[in-house]
């Protein structure tokens, strides 16, 4: 299996996240299976990838653990590389099958009116020197993702899935509205981080 369609016929994100668990047998499936596969689309797979846990029940402070991992990857795409570099212990690790489709379950009705409205446009802003922008939101996003931020999972989450369909699609506009939607957020969330830390030196006076 290859990361092409056939002439005439468009493969969408999902379709083919489900052809890459379906070549692998059992109720484990390995991040290599994803992967390889794919080949020039492995960056917006895995960054699919590291979006799930955001939409599924997972353990408190799971989100800095997957903002580190985006950072990493924005690091590889703003360092110029076409696919990312996944250490081989990494590939190896396994996914239960059963929370992959729970995944796909939940974000069905973004991901389908996604996968409806992304297509191939603007291509060259999904490749180099424009893929550079890519890396350094997704740098941003991931930091954002690794604070601790109330509440802001399910956004940064949200972003990242819009990110990972982008990348796939090579949709060019989606990703310049992602580029600027990063920026936003980083300024909302430094402006946030600034109330809230105000807000609990108020209280602390208070009680002081």
């Amino acid at each position: 299996m290859n990361d092409s369609a056939p002439p005439g016929k468009h493969r969408p994100a999902t379709a083919l996240l489900r052809d890459a668990m379906d070549a692998q047998q059992g109720d484990d499936i390995t991040l290599d299976t994803l992967l390889v596969p794919l080949r020039s689309r492995a960056f917006g797979v895995l960054l699919l990838v590291l979006a799930i846990p955001n939409f599924i029940p997972v353990p408190i402070g799971i989100g800095g653990i997957m903002g580190v991992l985006v950072v990493l990857l924005g690091l590889q795409m703003l360092c110029g590389l076409e696919h990312p570099l996944v250490p081989a212990r990494w590939r190896r690790k396994t996914m239960h099958r059963t929370r992959v489709e729970q995944f796909l379950k939940r974000s069905a009705r973004v991901t389908c009116r996604l996968e409806r409205w992304c297509r191939p446009r603007l291509e060259p802003l999904s490749v180099r020197p424009w893929a550079l922008l890519s890396g350094l939101a997704l740098v941003i996003l991931g930091i954002l993702l690794a604070l601790p931020i109330p509440f802001t999972n399910y956004v940064f989450g949200a972003v990242l899935l819009a990110f990972a369909f982008a990348l796939i699609e090579h949709d060019g506009v989606l990703l310049l509205v992602l580029w600027i939607a990063s920026g936003v957020l980083l300024v909302l969330s430094l402006l946030f981080s600034n109330v809230l830390v105000e807000a609990v030196q108020e209280v602390l006076g208070y009680f002081g």
